[in-house]
């Protein structure tokens, strides 16, 4: 019995089997079997006159049949018949595709590379690739998908603008502070390019809304920093058909590469799964918030991954498909290693045990949104002030912050919280306090979870909503 290769875009109508024994003498026999028995599966394999559609590549071994003898193509006991959609990448018409003079003017430098041309500007244009994470690796990431004249981008993130941030995240200014991320993200690649299309997701990415979201998109590109987002994302890229093209950074490393993309021959590149087939035990692996990174790292990485996205796009060049790219910037050495699918892969394997999107959480061990901290509002601050009561203001900005402009907080900078737990007071309220309120929520956390303490408030907006109702010539 000859095996047939079923894609991921159609597993669904297959009850998710990604390879099916067929007894059939010919191609076109062996698709008749398959329309018979998985009714759903027909429209997609047959037109309505029984012929093979179009849009559908099929090929035996690694011959298309269409160089062969089409429908009659005979098959043996032992040939494999690979089902490959034309257009992988989900474009559609992008011949069709129109630019205004002022975006010819604006693209000029691409047209002009007779490697790139018109026709991959008109794939860019047509394209919709959605970013997962706006932050350190989102910020080039978005910057220059925006430049270059992808056609919609879309943005999941649910966090806002910290001035913790400003270090390496340069899609974002003072201003933005305080603002949800992809609002101040939209306003920024909307002032870049006024000819693309932002879509926003302010919320956060879960299994119930993950495959929603990236259905829409031919690419989806991974900027997030936490390992359940991470699997959840390439889960769901491999249970819709998509490309990912993944990146991570750590200090002064980063890595990037591309998965789950099927080259031009119809050839199914491996996932995250075949690299990290399960996440490190809770707590091994520092995230950058605990360990830090060079604030130069993300905008090196995150134009490697924009660079992927535009070449998984136009079909210019070799993806990094089946290989990791490292890069280590203190000894600027980079190294390039082969990665190919495994044969254990609960998505991809030889037997998947996953046709679903899990539990990314309970997966990894780890929460991906923070709990929630007790807010106390400026208002009720000042409040408590003018009746005399007793607390404790403690500060955990840097010294230098703290030197600029205070309120008559103690100072106990965030790095140093752990280590002076003794000096927060547990016989009364204690009001933590920050620039906006970011870092002082980490504080009050770290207490809560390794000390013990239940009397902690975080004092909303930080010591700028404090200043421009106290005093909001300082504020600015």
């Amino acid at each position: 019995m000859a095996t047939v290769i079923i894609p991921t875009p159609l597993r669904k109508f297959t009850h998710n089997a990604s390879k099916l024994q067929v007894e059939a003498a010919t191609v076109g026999e062996a698709l008749q079997r398959l329309s018979a028995e998985y009714p759903e599966l027909k429209k997609h394999l047959l037109d309505e006159h029984g012929q093979i559609r179009t849009f559908v590549n099929l090929f035996v071994g690694e011959d298309d049949v269409r160089d062969l003898q089409w429908a009659d193509t005979p098959l043996s006991a032992e040939a494999t018949l690979s089902i490959v959609p034309a257009i992988a990448g989900g474009l559609g018409d992008w011949a069709k595709v129109t630019f205004s003079k002022e975006e010819l003017a604006r693209y000029h430098r691409h047209i002009i590379i007779p490697e790139f041309g018109l026709e991959a500007q008109q794939k860019l244009k047509a394209a919709r690739v959605l970013v997962v994470g706006s932050g350190g690796l989102g910020s080039p990431l978005l910057l220059y998908l925006a430049a270059a004249g992808v056609g919609t981008i879309g943005i999941v993130d649910f966090d806002r603008v910290d001035d913790s941030n400003l270090q390496r995240q340069v899609l974002f200014g003072v201003d933005a502070v305080g603002q949800p991320k992809v609002e101040a993200a939209r306003q920024r690649l909307e002032a870049l390019n006024p000819h693309i299309r932002i879509v926003t997701y302010n919320t956060q990415l879960h299994s119930g809304n993950a495959l929603d979201i990236l259905r829409d998109y031919d690419v989806v590109a991974d900027g997030t920093d936490n390992f359940p987002t991470r699997y959840l994302v390439n889960d769901a890229c491999v249970l819709l058909g998509k490309p990912n093209v993944y990146a991570s950074i750590f200090q002064f490393e980063g890595q990037v590469s591309v998965f789950n993309h099927r080259s031009p021959a119809g050839e199914l590149g491996p996932n995250y799964r075949d690299l990290y087939p399960t996440p490190p035990p809770p707590g091994l692996v520092p995230s950058c918030a605990e360990g830090g990174v060079l604030g130069v790292l993300p905008g090196i990485i995150g134009s490697l991954q924009a660079c992927e996205v535009i070449k998984v796009i136009t079909g210019v060049g070799e993806p990094l498909s089946g290989r990791l790219f490292l890069f280590d910037a203190l000894k600027f050495e980079a190294r390039v290693f082969r990665v190919k699918r495994r044969a254990d892969n609960p998505l991809t394997g030889e037997r998947p045990t996953i046709t679903q999107l899990i539990d990314y959480e309970q997966f990894c061990g780890v929460r991906v949104v923070e709990r929630p901290v007790r807010q106390i509002s400026v208002q009720e601050l000042l409040r408590w002030q003018a009746e005399g009561r007793t607390f404790q203001l403690v500060d955990v900005r840097e010294p230098h912050e703290y030197e600029a402009a205070n309120i008559g907080a103690e100072l106990i900078p965030l790095g140093t919280v752990a280590e002076n737990a003794h000096r927060f007071s547990r016989e009364c309220p204690v009001v933590v306090h920050c620039r906006s309120g970011a870092r002082s929520a980490k504080a009050i956390r770290e207490l809560e979870e390794r000390f013990g303490f239940d009397n902690l408030f975080n004092l909303e907006g930080g010591i700028l909503a404090y200043l421009e109702e106290v005093k909001p010539t300082l504020a600015g």
